[in-house]
């Protein structure tokens, strides 16, 4: 999988205006996935696994939407996380650790393996919160070398 695969598909990647307003409400819902994951702890490794990952892929979906980049390909989106650590935007600890979680989640939700969750809150929350700070801090001159890069 690529980033250049990821264009050509019908809702792969796609340069959009930049929307604060929705990396604001993927931010706040990558929050409210954390508190639910805290609810369901021990009642279910489905949803467990589930909601983890979710609660990370909303945290790169917001950053996205503050570049201004639309994805409804998870593969992809997991592709140009790739691409945001390979850019210094994010930690490369980010991608392997969403690329991993997918894994997880399609195991358990699909294949219904039951493996075990390993889930730290306040790495969790560090995840959220460092993205939630490169959103409020990246400039337009980053966003827009980015968008740029990307097309190529």
């Amino acid at each position: 999988m690529t980033i250049d695969w990821c264009f050509k598909q019908r809702n792969g990647i796609k340069i959009i205006t930049i929307n604060d307003n929705l990396a604001d409400e993927y931010i706040r819902t990558a929050e409210e996935t954390l508190d639910v994951l805290k609810s369901i702890k021990g009642k279910s490794k489905v949803w467990l696994a589930t909601t983890k990952y979710y609660c990370k892929y909303f945290a790169v979906y917001a950053l996205l939407m503050k570049i201004g980049i639309k994805c409804e390909i998870h593969e992809c989106t997991i592709e140009l996380t790739k691409y945001l650590a390979e850019k210094d935007i994010i930690p490369l600890e980010f991608y392997e650790s969403l690329k991993k979680d997918k894994k997880l989640r399609i195991d358990n939700q699909y294949y219904l393996k039951n493996r075990e969750v390993d889930v730290d809150y306040n790495s969790l929350l560090i995840y959220v919160l460092r993205i939630k700070d490169i959103i409020n801090t990246i400039s337009i001159e980053k966003i827009n070398n980015l968008r740029s890069e990307i097309k190529l």
